[in-house]
């Protein structure tokens, strides 16, 4: 059986009710998971208690506790795999900020350049976040588009195979959601 094709029968059995199914879903799918967080954490702005293998074991978790799955393939699958791994960045990105201005700790003032670069990739993250929500209204595959760019470093060719459509299309909805997402954090 081809990869995609092992995949692909692999999500189904899972979403039929295969426990085992998940957990082999993710054996196969588990490089490409890992080369997705790496491209994420690599690039853009992280929390500073973020890596690679954390991102994705914490989506792993979420998946497993999510309960019943409704995954259609191997694309369906990476497609909710990048929503995953936003909302795992997003909420550590929040639990660093709510921890940094307060958090229920007694404050010490230090100075110091990284804790403030480190916070204002956090802070990008949910503006970039709640951006998003907002540009969900109007139009879902942009969304998909920057979830799949922005929070799991995938490449335009590798988007374009998951929604179905051209590597042109792809960059057209990137520059429109880029220039959307800059005029909203504005």
């Amino acid at each position: 059986m081809a990869p995609d094709m092992s995949l692909t029968a692999l999500i189904r059995s899972a979403v039929a009710g295969d426990a085992d199914a998940l957990s082999e879903v993710f054996s196969v799918a588990y490089e490409d998971l890992h080369r997705m967080a790496h491209a994420r954490l690599k690039f853009q702005g992280r929390p500073a208690t973020l890596n690679t293998t954390s991102l994705v074991h914490e989506s792993y978790l979420r998946f497993a506790n999510a309960g019943q799955l409704s995954i259609d393939d191997r694309a369906h699958f990476f497609r909710y795999a990048s929503h995953v791994m936003r909302s795992v960045v997003v909420d550590v990105a929040r639990a660093s900020l709510s921890e940094r201005r307060g958090g229920g700790a007694k404050a010490v003032t230090f100075n110091t350049n990284v804790a403030d670069a480190s916070a204002a990739g956090e802070e990008e993250i949910l503006k970039i976040h709640e951006a998003l929500d907002e540009l969900a209204t109007f139009d879902q595959r942009l969304v998909q588009v920057v979830e799949m760019r922005y929070f799991s470093g995938l490449t335009e060719r590798e988007i374009a195979g998951i929604l179905g459509v051209t590597d042109r299309t792809v960059r057209r909805d990137w520059e429109k959601a880029r220039l959307l997402l800059a005029r909203a954090i504005a």
